[in-house]
């Protein structure tokens, strides 16, 4: 039974995953500096006999077909790179690139997908259909490299009716996963203001354009967005984390400096949101004798799990891990580049679990001290694999 071979491939396999895994942790790229990792997976593709070709510069494709007549077309995408955040776990296996950490959980991504690729191409004479082994770059960083393999054709030649995605959820214990239908995580848009008026000493108010008082007037009216224009049936996240004022208690500054975030579920009441903000932030700017220079910087899309794959992707998951081990997710306001992939194709995006208590393994990831349980490499790998050959209709 397939299955079961898969099951024991994946079991065989995990010592090697492990390894790879831990080469991937100890050494981290950032964002669209994936050359080594990219390399990496150039090496293990060879080792494996599965031709590969590359797209936007550190981006890898692998192909592998089946024995069985089937002219079906699936994909498996996993991300690459890291964080620039410095590790504080003491491990053997602890980041050696200052300042950068695999903290999201991508080496897992990575090495599950070459395990996959390993039981897969093993298996390729019990299977019909293609399968693409998408390894993606920059994650992490805007414009996203999803969107850029996509540019590239990823998505054609030939076409996929299907797209898989795993990510780790610190969440959900090692061995079990989380799933979605429809949408399921946010847009995501960064924001950049610059208020500017007209500074001067503190004890005399009457004599400046106070871009500080404006600012408080901008962020506290531009939530109005979300409580009074949104539809409060769709989810809406705005959020300023950064605020620059260089005055002093006596000095009130030129100018004041703004960074935030706007995140929903729908794209046309995203962009209609861009316009309500900037309008009502220049409005209020101008109305208090100063300017706003107000500019967004469009990122990723939501991310939408197409109703019949995910139903289908819950009955394999249901059937290979049982159905106690397959968990029910609900929407999440982070956003993912995986996105880019779900509004071009059908797709599906779970969760992988990685939590384990008693191991003290339960940091959130982009945190210093994120890591996982390695048990969770053995579901990874062999519930990709038989998601794959089921989604191909064997």
């Amino acid at each position: 039974m397939l299955k079961e071979k898969i099951r024991q491939l994946a079991e065989n396999i995990y010592g090697d995953v492990v390894i790879h895994r831990r080469f991937l942790h100890a050494h981290p790229e950032l964002s669209f500096q994936e050359y080594n990792t990219s390399s990496f997976v150039k090496t293990c593709l060879d080792d494996l006999g599965i031709s590969w070709h590359a797209l936007a510069d550190t981006g890898v494709v692998g192909i592998i077909k089946g024995d069985l007549p089937s002219d079906v077309v699936i994909a498996l995408r996993a991300d690459m790179d890291a964080l620039p955040i410095t590790e504080k776990n003491n491990v053997e296996y602890k980041s050696q690139n200052e300042g950068v950490m695999h903290a999201c959980g991508h080496d897992v991504h990575t090495a599950s997908l070459l395990g996959t690729a390993r039981i897969l191409q093993t298996l390729k004479a019990e299977f019909g259909g293609t399968i693409k082994l998408i390894f993606q770059p920059a994650e992490e960083k805007l414009p996203g490299g999803a969107s850029l393999m996509i540019k590239e054709g990823v998505l054609e030649n030939p076409k996929p009716v299907a797209v898989l995605g795993q990510h780790v959820m610190p969440l959900i214990d090692a061995g079990k996963i989380g799933i979605r239908s429809g949408k399921y995580m946010a847009s995501t848009d960064e924001i950049y203001v610059t208020v500017i008026g007209k500074g001067g000493h503190g004890a005399q108010p009457h004599q400046n354009i106070d871009p500080i008082l404006i600012t408080a007037h901008i962020i506290v009216a531009l939530q109005q967005i979300v409580s009074r224009v949104a539809d409060p049936r769709l989810p809406t996240v705005l959020s300023f984390g950064k605020v620059i004022a260089n005055g002093a208690t006596n000095i009130i500054p030129n100018e004041v400096y703004l960074e935030g975030t706007f995140r929903t579920l729908d794209e046309e009441w995203r962009y209609e949101a861009h316009k309500h903000m900037k309008k009502m932030a220049e409005g209020i700017a101008e109305a208090m004798g100063g300017t706003c220079e107000f500019k967004i910087a469009h990122g990723y899309p939501f991310l939408v799990n197409e109703e019949k794959l995910t139903a289908s992707v819950r009955e394999y998951a249901e059937d290979y891990l049982g159905k106690d081990n397959v968990e029910d997710l609900d929407i999440w306001m982070a956003a993912e580049d995986f996105a880019y992939y779900s509004q071009a194709a059908d797709a599906c995006f779970y969760r992988l679990g990685i939590r384990n208590e008693e191991k003290n393994i339960t940091s959130s990831v982009h945190t210093p001290t994120f890591n996982i349980d390695e048990s969770a490499l053995i579901c990874s790998t062999g519930l990709m694999a038989y998601l794959a050959v089921k989604r191909l209709g064997n």
